[in-house]
């Protein structure tokens, strides 16, 4: 198991998954640049091999250092001086499991899609083993790397808006409003795949990021939720359509709602926290800005890079107001976070108090146990409430 220093060196990355036509590779490559703390040196990048190896040529990976698959790549990095450091595990949601199991126990730091894994089960005993292992887990719940939804967050837990009431999270798109995956669009075709997906479909496809954002910003945590689910796309095996109602603990009241099929929405994430003393408001499709509504008071429109925002939002702003910054500086918010902390774990030291707040198996675990909560429910309907495990 590597211990060794990474003090004056980038972080050496590999990935798994993530190659030609893999929309979300490009993005976690993008990201893991945007700051210069990675650098791509390995990966098994395609279930074809050889694609996967054209694809490493092609990124100016050493030939050398593309493998056939994750096995092989794990094998052979294990035995190297300059071993990777961190794996970025970019496949459909069925292989997370094994490929970071794998990694884990040969003493590499991971950082894994979303959902974490497709069972509970499997969840657990990942985020056990990240534990025992003393291995970082890192989940890309991307939209908690907003500045803005940072400056929320600490609005909240700064008693702005008072003691909450109300969580309204929605998350619509409509890329999948026809039958798409028998037309031969692959990401379609796993996502509504129940061997590759899980139970859930749009539901732990995009409502696992709505329920994590929902609890980052607002602090709750989930103590009942009642589910109803919907495929409206005939012949579709997974849900396209999802309502929860919520029941946080201390007694808030939740409501959320993911869809695949809303027409006219591209990636319309938002979220809507009302407290006693006010109310905030944010938009992933204007994420610069986050609107506070005091009671008895002027709604006030808060924009990223201004004066007086919170030390988690300013250290995530990198360029000043007016210039807008989005997904993937987002997405490279949370590869800083990941380098900060893989890098204070192996120098001994506390990870960085702004830098603290990111995704790790802990967050993987809650968004499985939720997806398994709301499938359950659904099948209990009518209106079954439901105990998320690890809420």
């Amino acid at each position: 198991m590597s211990t060794t220093s990474l003090s004056g060196r980038r972080i050496r990355l590999g990935m798994v998954g993530g190659g030609e036509g893999a929309y979300i590779g490009g993005i976690h490559r993008y990201a893991a640049r945007l700051d210069d703390q990675y650098e791509l040196v390995a990966g098994a990048f395609d279930v074809d091999p050889a694609r996967g190896h054209a694809f490493a040529a092609r990124s100016f990976v050493a030939p050398d250092r593309s493998y056939g698959d994750y096995r092989q790549m794990v094998a052979a990095e294990a035995e190297r001086a300059d071993r990777i450091d961190v794996v970025a595990i970019c496949t459909p949601n069925h292989t997370h499991f094994p490929i970071a199991s794998a990694f884990l126990e040969a003493g590499f730091d991971v950082i894994c899609e979303k959902p974490m894994t497709t069972t509970l089960a499997d969840a657990v005993a990942l985020h056990e083993l990240a534990g025992t292992t003393g291995r970082f887990l890192g989940v890309t719940y991307t939209y908690c790397g907003y500045p803005m939804i940072h400056e929320a967050r600490a609005m909240v837990a700064a008693g702005r808006i008072g003691r909450v009431r109300v969580v309204q999270v929605e998350y619509p798109l409509e890329w999948m409003a026809t039958a798409i995956e028998a037309e031969g669009n692959q990401q379609a075709a796993w996502r509504t795949d129940p061997r590759r997906n899980g139970r859930g479909g749009s539901i732990g496809d995009i409502g696992t990021h709505a329920y994590h954002l929902a609890g980052f910003v607002s602090g709750l945590e989930a103590e009942s939720l009642c589910a109803d689910l919907a495929t409206f796309v005939e012949g579709r095996a997974l849900d396209d359509n999802a309502h929860v109602m919520l029941r946080y603990k201390g007694g808030a009241r939740g409501l959320l709602w993911s869809s695949q099929v809303a027409i006219g929405h591209s990636n319309g994430l938002r979220l809507r926290i009302a407290g006693e003393a006010g109310s905030l408001a944010w938009w992933q499709e204007q994420p610069n800005e986050l609107q506070f509504t005091p009671l008895k008071g002027r709604p006030t429109l808060i924009k990223r890079g201004s004066d007086g925002l919170s030390a988690a939002a300013t250290v995530r702003t990198r360029t000043p107001a007016g210039h807008p910054e989005g997904y993937i500086e987002a997405f490279a918010n949370l590869y800083a976070g990941f380098a900060e902390a893989i890098r204070a774990r192996r120098d001994g030291r506390d990870v960085a108090a702004a830098w603290r707040d990111v995704p790790t198996s802990r967050d993987g675990l809650k968004g499985v146990a939720f997806v398994e909560a709301v499938v359950d429910s659904h099948e209990k309907a009518p209106f079954g409430w439901q105990r998320p495990a690890f809420a």
